[in-house]
């Protein structure tokens, strides 16, 4: 099983937004973030996925594709530029990012919803917030 990571989606209040995020970051591709340092476990990381927490839930994931260098000596983590809406799990909010070994990750909402991830973002925000789904 591939090793994730977790972020919070900083100033990123909804689903929604973070759509519209990854899609700006869609017009300049290749897509990534960047951060400080080099993940240790860096190799075991790509084909993983980049877990997104808002307002302490995990709710999507973007695909890991591999890292390089980016401007100031920081590392890029480029990402495919989607958002696969996840099983709303509760999160504590953390800075940076941490490990998410791939059996304690959550299940896409396509492989375990039947339908949920044609809602639309807002309310699957909504829902996951009540702890509905």
């Amino acid at each position: 099983m591939p090793l994730h990571l977790t972020k919070v989606a900083y100033g990123c209040d909804s689903i929604d937004y973070l759509q519209e995020r990854l899609a700006l970051k869609a017009a300049h591709l290749p897509a990534f973030l960047t951060t400080r340092y080099l993940p240790k476990r860096h190799e075991e990381i790509v084909g993983g996925s980049l877990f997104w927490i808002i307002k302490h839930q995990l709710i999507g994931r973007s695909p890991i594709t591999g890292f390089g260098e980016a401007e100031g000596g920081r590392v890029a983590i480029y990402l495919e530029p989607k958002l696969v809406l996840v099983q709303a799990r509760p999160k504590r909010a953390h800075q940076g990012w941490r490990y998410l070994e791939g059996a304690d990750a959550p299940t896409d909402l396509g492989e375990a919803g039947a339908g949920i991830s044609e809602l639309p973002p807002a309310l699957v925000g909504e829902l996951a917030a009540m702890g509905l789904i």
